[in-house]
This record gives structure tokens, C-alpha cells and sequence, in this order.
């Protein structure tokens, strides 16, 4: 297989949609001064998690491209719950893609504790053969469910998908209180915000 044809377009699908949500967060900081994005970043997985996740979900390797659906991925981060939701809402409304699967891991979290809002889309991309629509994973979050999250996903990698019970329920405790945090914080947004807009005007 010749990884580097396969991937330029999900390389170029990662990097459009960096630049048009950016282009969203720059245009609600102009419009209200508050962006619901806190900061946007993007990957192409790499070959050898594309092979594994491959291998774990028995996918054939010619249909790699139909049944793995985040070799593209966008995560956005946000600052309260809410502004996922408003995130999620502009998303809905763009027609530039299509969604097509949603998962809400926020108000269903997973078992772990992770919490995020999934959803996969449906990318047209111009390439030198033609039109290619592209799968792709957007993930919205909190700072606090991202921080979570990442820890969370080091400590799989390391110990290969069976964390030890004793670290499970820590993380799990680890999780309520990121939530926690976020629903404290939720209540104090409008002051937060506030004092944001006189720091700013400085």
C-alpha cells in the first residue's frame, strides 16, 4: 500500500478544517468577543494505530478508508459545557460537510469517565484525481475533559488497553471532578466572562 497517496487526503481534510473553524473562532471573538472555541488542533493518525485499530476490529485493508472512521481527526477544545453545545449547533448548521454519526459522551459518559462530544463527518476534498468525500472525527471538549482525556489515553498506551482496577477507579474518580469543575465553573461564567472582556481591553 502506498501510504503517502492514501493519507495526502485526509492530510488536506485535517488542515481545511483547521483554518475554517479557526476562521469561526476569529469571526465570534470580532461578532460577541466571547468564542465558544477555546483553541482547535488536528492529526492524520499515524500508519502503525491505523494498522492496529485495523487488526483489533478484524478491517480488511482495502476497506481501511470506509469502516475506520477517524484516520482524520479534529479536536476542539472549549472553556464550559456549554459552549460545546453552541460549538456542536454551528456545526450543524455548515454546508460544507456532512454529518452523518453523533455520539454525546457528556451526558452518556463512558464507563472510564470519559466525557466528549463526538461527531463523524463527511468531507468532500478536491484532489488531483477528482472530488474524494473523507471520513472524519471532530471531538468537542472541555479544557477539563481534555486534560483528563489525554491522561487517560497515556496511561492505555502504556499499560496496552488493560489499565490496572486500582488506577481505573482513580481515573474514574479523577473524571467526577474534572466534571465537577466544569459545572462549577459553568455557574460562574458570566463573571468569568466579564472579567475577561476588561482584561482584554487592556
Amino acid at each position: 500500500m502506498n501510504w503517502e497517496v492514501i493519507l495526502a487526503p485526509y492530510s488536506q481534510v485535517v488542515e481545511e478544517l483547521k483554518v475554517k473553524l479557526k476562521g469561526m473562532r476569529a469571526q465570534f471573538e470580532y461578532e460577541t468577543r466571547h468564542s465558544p472555541i477555546e483553541f482547535i488542533v488536528g492529526r492524520v493518525k499515524p500508519i502503525q494505530s491505523i494498522l492496529e485499530k485495523a487488526e483489533k476490529r478484524n478491517v480488511p485493508l482495502d476497506r481501511i478508508e470506509t469502516d475506520i472512521q477517524d484516520i482524520a481527526g479534529i479536536r476542539i477544545v472549549c472553556q464550559f459545557v456549554d459552549d460545546i453545545y453552541t460549538v456542536v449547533d454551528m456545526l450543524k448548521s455548515r454546508k460544507d460537510f456532512t454529518i452523518i454519526e453523533e455520539k454525546d459522551y457528556i451526558s452518556r459518559e463512558k464507563e472510564s469517565g470519559y466525557r466528549s462530544y463526538h461527531m463523524i463527518i463527511e468531507y468532500p476534498v478536491e484532489t488531483i484525481h477528482g472530488n474524494k468525500v473523507i471520513l472524519a472525527e471532530i471531538q468537542i471538549r472541555t479544557l477539563a475533559m481534555n486534560f483528563w482525556a489525554t491522561n487517560e489515553h497515556s496511561l492505555n498506551y502504556k499499560y496496552k488497553g488493560q489499565i490496572p482496577e486500582d488506577l481505573k477507579q482513580r481515573l474514574q474518580r479523577a473524571a467526577e471532578a474534572a466534571f465537577k469543575l466544569d459545572e462549577e465553573m459553568s455557574k460562574i461564567k458570566t463573571e468569568v466572562q466579564e472579567a475577561q472582556r476588561i482584561l482584554y481591553r487592556k
